[in-house]
């Protein structure tokens, strides 16, 4: 592996090591940070966008497919 001469060394300026130097201290910083980033999940509301959308990709390619034969 090569030496990044940019990336810190050793412990961090707190004394703690670095997470990233050891994958099961990478995990446990990663699971340690979890619930502050949940959040519900969001319900759309009604779908009509996107089913309009569709209808509309659709009939634009029938027609191209009509005028390409």
């Amino acid at each position: 592996m090569a030496h990044n001469p940019q990336a810190p060394q050793g412990p961090g300026p707190e004394g703690s090591p670095d997470p990233a130097g050891n994958t099961q201290m990478f995990r446990a910083f990663v699971d340690e940070g979890e619930p502050q980033r949940r959040q519900a999940p969001q319900k759309s509301g009604s779908k009509t966008g996107v089913i309009i959308g569709v209808v509309v990709v659709v009939v634009v390619l029938v027609v191209v497919a009509l005028l390409a034969f």
